[in-house]
């Protein structure tokens, strides 16, 4: 098992690589920063030399090398907007994030985990049917409408939410739902499935044949052996909300990377999407491996070659 999780582990700066080379060359294929950097009115001497001190004026393979000695070293240059380093501008924006992925993942579980075991329990009925409905929608509703609608209707027609930004836990409450929503469907059916799946088991009508309690069958049989499955999911989604809250936070100016990286986009500020894609891929990477790890305690029956 742990030969299994050395090798994952030292599989993850290769696969750093291969993400910092894509970064690079999609960033270099881009266009020249240095034309959103300077005014429309300079001079082409300015230009170049602008060019030349940040460069960009070295053929592909010097930038390239440079960009990874550096990257090697933690150090992804100062952003060219705010002229501070680029690595710490995301490091500061990161907690942000991890925030609301993670008040987005709370919210999904506690809805979707109770739903879920309901519709299971009882499957074709009114809640089955409501649930799976709700499932549907969650997952086919766009999340930039969905924090439209909610901002229209909590914070400027009941005026009990705050537009946006940060501050209290009322101003999580609106972007967590609205990053959570297709989380929570998505959990709820995996959930669903499984114990349907599982509640047909022998050992499921063995324990229902010796007398014990309903809630003990569903809860330390039932739920508990379906629990693989939902944590992958879980852990999956978690690293899919921490790199796909891009718009969620551009709708609620949510202080976090999603925001950063669309703004230096907008900027062409190359440290600042080199250092957050880095940083996001790092999260991302470790999750996965966190999965694998959690799996060998939740379910010993799973060997690792």
């Amino acid at each position: 098992m742990w030969r299994y999780f050395l090798s994952r582990f030292l599989q993850i700066p290769i696969v750093l690589f291969i993400i910092s080379l894509m970064i690079f060359v999609l960033v270099y294929v881009a266009g020249d920063p240095v034309a959103m950097m300077l005014p429309a009115e300079a001079t082409q001497q300015e230009v170049q030399q602008l060019r030349a001190a940040l460069g960009f004026d070295q053929p592909f393979y010097i930038q390239f090398w440079t960009y990874m000695v550096d990257l090697v070293q933690g150090d992804f240059g100062e952003s060219y907007k705010y002229g501070i380093s680029a690595l710490g501008l995301v490091l500061e924006r990161l907690p942000a994030t991890l925030e609301l992925a993670t008040a987005s993942m709370i919210m999904a579980i506690i809805i979707a985990v109770p739903l879920g075991i309901i519709s299971a329990i009882r499957p074709n009925g009114i809640i089955d049917l409501f649930t799976t409905g709700l499932s549907v929608l969650g997952k086919a509703i766009p999340n930039f409408w969905l924090g439209i609608m909610l901002i229209l209707v909590f914070a400027v027609n009941l005026k009990i939410m705050p537009v946006s930004g940060t501050g209290s836990w009322k101003h999580l409450i609106l972007p967590a739902i609205t990053l959570g929503t297709a989380v929570s469907a998505e959990i709820t059916r995996l959930v669903r499935s499984n114990m349907l799946e599982i509640l047909q088991q022998d050992y499921i009508r063995t324990a229902r044949s010796k007398g014990q309690k309903k809630s003990v069958i569903i809860f330390r049989h039932a739920f508990r052996n379906s629990l693989v499955p939902v944590l992958t999911i879980t852990i999956l989604q978690m690293a899919s909300l921490v790199g796909g809250s891009l718009i969620t936070e551009m709708i609620f100016a949510w202080p976090g990377i999603g925001q950063l990286i669309i703004q230096a986009v907008y900027d062409k500020d190359l440290p600042i999407i080199q250092a957050a894609v880095f940083v996001t891929a790092v999260l991302i990477l470790f999750m996965n491996l966190l999965t694998d790890v959690l799996y060998r305690f939740l379910d010993p029956r799973i060997k690792y070659s």
